[in-house]
């Protein structure tokens, strides 16, 4: 660590860390009602559990992304941050109104909460991914302005790197798009339209900006690759990805009643999503195999390169498996968006996070890298949460499949709930994996507190 005010991204990475715990158990809570219908109800019902495990997705991994931005910039800019002070406040308010809302979803009907927090003032809630409460929303631009306030006058008063010049652009454009989760019209087909505007050009256009600058930057300092190489990579994967991921929107919009046109705009530039990732696996094995330093924080570099193989599996391939109109006519809202969503996520955004936070975490507290027992156990943490995320997806892609079969295109389509009768084998398997996904985020956990007085590897770099 090189600039003391890169020491405030370490409470944004504990949050994210904490909040992700939470997420899981609520996906095992989830997991568990697929095949035992009334477990934990009525004190947590499906739709309330489903729910707090979604939003903690986006809240915590948004810790991950601050936490990120206000350790990279520092670095990057060759200046302190410009208000370490307001980064703090920031983090403070964020957090308790994110945990204010979870207490909310679970301790209050969601109608009532709809009516305490002002919706009759605005209606916005209601909308899936937008659940969040009215004051909720408007937090959470109060503490984007804060970010892209504190960020970009770091930068402008300091060095300039592409790295933080997509990171910026990518969390301005985090900022721009989620001005549309305030705009809920009555008319379905619009308040469709305009709600992928923030789902959509988030976690497939503006968000890949982020991952790609968080990649860039873990791979420059575990790899001593010259920053030019990088650069060039960087400019071609981020150009790929903004002309496919903003057209390629269109493949949310064939089955909502906006123009037919969609159906072909939607899917050739969707189809070729996959290419800004597959690019991006090139690129990180490339910038590895190219490396001119042997780092020790091996671990960091695993994460990395995990995060581009597993990000082009899972928004690669199994997106572009449902992606093209005539095929997703039958899959979708089925369990084949399931498994696609899951790998994508852990791929794209929590395996980078987890490796900008194995990075960064040890070089705040005075070393290059954890000790050779600590990496260990996390390297057991990469393989079983890789693992069976993976396992996770294939169980819901052959789900999937099946739902669609039985339920869509056999000669005597089953209705949806005998369906799921026949799915259940899936779902219960799928939560055997779900509970090792939970140990190996445990054991992620438990490998910082890992020490070995033999072997102290410290750092003033």
């Amino acid at each position: 660590m090189q600039y003391q005010s890169q020491l405030v991204a370490k409470p944004y990475f504990i949050a994210a860390i904490g909040l992700f715990i939470v997420q899981i158990l609520f996906g095992l809570i989830v997991g568990l009602q697929y095949v035992v219908g009334d477990f934990l109800f009525p004190e947590i019902p499906f739709n309330v559990a489903r729910m707090v495990h979604t939003n903690l997705l986006i809240v915590w991994l948004l810790f991950g992304f601050m936490g990120a931005a206000y350790y990279l910039v520092p670095e990057e800019s060759e200046r302190e941050l410009y208000s370490p002070k307001l980064a703090i406040v920031t983090f403070w308010i964020f957090l308790v109104a994110g945990a204010l809302t979870i207490i909310g979803y679970l301790a209050v009907p969601y109608a009532t909460l709809a009516e305490i927090t002002g919706n009759d003032i605005l209606p916005t809630m209601g909308r899936e991914f937008l659940e969040q409460p009215l004051i909720t929303k408007v937090g959470i631009v109060i503490v984007a302005l804060s970010l892209l306030y504190n960020v970009t006058m770091t930068t402008l008063m300091g060095r300039k790197t592409s790295i933080t010049i997509i990171l910026l652009m990518g969390l301005w454009g985090l900022s721009l798009f989620w001005m549309f989760s305030f705009y809920n019209p009555e008319n379905l087909v619009l308040d469709k339209y305009y709600w992928w505007w923030v789902v959509h050009m988030w976690v497939e256009g503006v968000w890949e900006l982020i991952m790609g600058a968080l990649l860039a930057f873990v791979l420059i300092k575990v790899t001593g690759v010259d920053r030019e190489v990088i650069d060039k990579w960087l400019y071609v994967i981020i150009a790929l990805t903004l002309i496919t991921g903003i057209i390629g929107m269109g493949h949310h919009y064939y089955w909502i009643g906006t123009p037919g046109y969609w159906q072909w705009w939607g899917s050739l530039f969707s189809a070729l999503e996959p290419i800004p990732f597959f690019v991006m696996t090139l690129f990180a094995f490339n910038m590895v195999n190219r490396r001119r330093r042997d780092h020790p924080n091996k671990i960091a570099t695993l994460w990395a390169l995990g995060t581009a193989v597993t990000a082009f599996l899972g928004a690669g391939v199994w997106g572009f498996m449902h992606t093209l109109a005539p095929v997703n006519f039958y899959t979708h809202g089925s369990q084949i968006t399931a498994a696609h969503g899951h790998l994508a996520f852990y791929g794209a955004y929590v395996m980078v996070v987890l490796a900008i936070i194995s990075y960064a975490m040890p070089m705040m507290r005075g070393r290059v890298a954890n000790c050779a027992k600590a990496q260990l156990w996390e390297t057991w943490s990469f393989w079983l949460m890789t693992i069976s995320m993976v396992v996770i997806t294939l169980l819901l892609t052959g789900a999937g499949v099946m739902q669609v079969w039985l339920q869509r295109m056999g000669d005597t389509p089953m209705s949806f709930m005998a369906t799921q009768a026949e799915l259940s084998v899936f779902y219960w398997l799928r939560v055997i994996g779900g509970g090792v996904f939970f140990i190996g985020l445990i054991i992620y956990v438990i490998s910082f507190f890992i020490k070995d007085k033999k072997e102290a590897v410290t750092t003033s770099v």
